[in-house]
């Protein structure tokens, strides 16, 4: 791709990392992507995912001491839960957080289920609390 014409496509469209609507009132992000007309591929879409777990996992990495600690499985429930909620949500499981630290993952599950989240989202809190259960 000529980067002259990426530049210049930047200068005329702009560079929003966060959705706007354009000046034809179409929700539009990034260089111009028009979402609502153009939307964005599966490839996109799963390095978008991507991008987001590794956000995810760092911010666990320097949130709690223990999650290195943490074997696969328990770590992608974590991360699984960080993503759906968002870091400072996740960190009000104060209950469960600490069942994690002490590596009492029957604990932990059993925090999960009783939750407000489990209400919310039903199977999903179900699969997620059995497999911190279980583990690898």
């Amino acid at each position: 791709m000529n980067q002259k014409l990426l530049e210049r496509l930047i200068k005329h469209e702009g560079l929003k990392l966060k959705p706007y609507k354009c000046s034809a009132g179409k929700l539009t992000i990034g260089v111009g992507r028009n979402l609502e007309e153009v939307g964005i591929t599966e490839a996109e879409a799963i390095e978008l995912l991507k991008n987001d777990l590794a956000r995810c996992h760092n911010e666990c990495l320097h949130s709690f001491w223990w999650y290195h600690e943490l074997d696969e499985t328990r770590q992608g429930v974590l991360l699984e839960m960080c993503f759906n909620l968002g870091l400072k949500k996740l960190k009000s499981f104060r209950h469960m957080l600490t069942a994690l630290s002490l590596k009492d993952y029957g604990l932990a599950a059993r925090e999960m289920r009783s939750s407000l989240w489990a209400q919310q989202v039903g199977q999903r809190a179900k699969t997620l609390a059995d497999l911190m259960q279980r583990g690898a």
